[in-house]
C-alpha cells in the first residue's frame, strides 16, 4: 500500500473532504458563510471546544467519556467571571480556572481509577453536582459588565485570527507531539488497546486515567475563561451542551469509541466539521433541533464504522 492510499483511508482524510464540501455548499448557498465576520465567528466558537477536545480525546482513547466537560467549563466561567468582573488580573482569573478545572478532572478520574466507577456514571454525577453547584452560586442571577480591558483573550486578534485559536493550534501542536513521542502519550493508547497487557509491560493503568482526566478538567477550564471573556456574560445553563460538541467532535474526527485509536488532529477536523455544520446551519435559518439531528446520524456513522472495522481486524 502506498503512502497515498494510506493517507486516503484514514478517517481525518474523509473529515477534511466533508469540511471542504460542506464549506463549498455553505459558500454557495449564503453570502455571509465565507465574509470575514462570519469565519472569525466561527473560530471563535470552536476554539473552547478544540482545546477541551485534546484532552477529551485522551480520555476516550482510554476507552472512557467525560460529560462533565460542559458544566466544568461553566463552573470556571462563573469563578472567572466574577474576577474579572471584580477587575482582577486576567492571568489570576486564568490560574483559578485552570485550577478549577484540574480539580475536578482530578476528582473524575480518581473515582474512576481507584473507585473503579464507569467513567460515564462518575462524570455524569459530577456534571450534576457542579450544575446545581453554578446555580447556587449565581442564585439565578447573571454575570454580566466584565470589562472589555479584561476581555483581551476572549476578543483580541493577531494577524487577524482570534487569539483563542492561536491558543488552541499552540495546545494542539504541543499535545499530538506529547501524545505521539513522549512514554505517557504512548500509555494512552497502551490503556485503550489491551489493559491487561499495558500493565504487564509496567504501565500504571490509575495514573495514567487520572492524568486523561485531569487533563481534560483543567483545558475545560481554559476554554470557560475564554468563554467569559468572549461573551462577557455567564449564565447558570453556560456549558450546558458543550460536552455533546466535544465528543461529537472528537468521535467524527476520528478516535475510536472503543478506545486505543484516535489523534489530536482528528479530533481538530472533527471541531471544524461540528462549528460549520453549526454555523452553517443557523446562517441558512434552519431550525437547532436539524443540526442535533445531523450531527447525531455522522456520529452513529462514526461509531459503527469502528464497530465494523473492530470486527474485521478481529477476523
Amino acid at each position: 500500500m502506498t503512502n497515498f492510499q494510506r493517507i486516503v483511508r484514514r478517517r481525518e482524510f474523509t473529515v477534511l473532504i466533508l469540511i471542504l464540501i460542506l464549506g463549498a455548499i455553505f459558500s454557495f448557498t449564503t453570502e455571509r458563510f465565507l465574509s470575514v465576520s462570519n469565519i472569525s465567528n466561527l473560530l471563535l466558537q470552536l476554539s473552547g471546544v478544540a482545546i477541551t477536545a485534546i484532552g477529551m480525546t485522551m480520555v476516550i482513547i482510554t476507552g472512557g467519556i467525560d460529560v462533565s466537560a460542559g458544566s466544568t467549563l461553566g463552573m470556571a466561567c462563573v469563578v472567572s467571571g466574577y474576577l474579572l468582573l471584580g477587575g482582577y488580573s486576567p492571568f489570576l482569573a486564568l490560574v483559578l480556572a485552570v485550577l478549577v478545572g484540574l480539580g475536578i478532572g482530578l476528582v473524575n478520574g480518581t473515582i474512576i481509577a481507584w473507585g473503579g466507577i464507569p467513567p460515564i456514571i462518575a462524570t455524569l454525577g459530577m456534571m450534576n453536582l457542579i450544575r446545581a453547584l453554578m446555580f447556587q452560586t449565581l442564585g439565578g442571577t447573571w454575570i454580566s459588565g466584565i470589562p472589555p480591558g479584561s476581555r483581551t483573550i476572549g476578543l483580541g486578534k493577531w494577524l487577524g485570527i482570534p487569539i483563542p485559536m492561536w491558543i488552541a493550534a499552540f495546545l494542539i501542536a504541543i499535545f499530538s507531539y506529547f501524545l505521539s513521542y513522549r512514554p505517557l502519550g504512548r500509555h494512552v493508547y497502551a490503556v485503550g488497546n489491551n489493559p491487561e497487557a499495558a500493565r504487564v509491560s509496567g504501565v500504571n493503568l490509575k495514573s495514567t486515567v487520572v492524568f486523561v482526566y485531569a487533563l481534560t478538567g483543567a483545558l475545560a477550564g481554559f476554554a470557560g475563561l475564554i468563554n467569559a471573556a468572549r461573551t462577557g456574560i455567564v449564565q447558570t445553563n453556560t456549558g450546558m451542551g458543550f460536552e455533546l460538541d466535544v465528543i461529537a467532535a472528537v468521535v467524527l474526527g476520528g478516535t475510536s469509541a472503543l478506545g486505543g485509536r484516535g489523534t489530536i488532529i482528528g479530533s481538530l477536523l472533527g471541531a471544524f466539521l461540528v462549528g460549520i455544520i453549526k454555523n452553517g446551519m443557523v446562517l441558512l435559518n434552519v431550525p437547532a433541533l436539524s443540526e442535533g439531528l445531523v450531527i447525531g446520524v455522522l456520529i452513529i456513522i462514526s461509531v459503527l464504522a469502528d464497530i465494523i472495522r473492530a470486527r474485521g481486524e478481529a477476523r
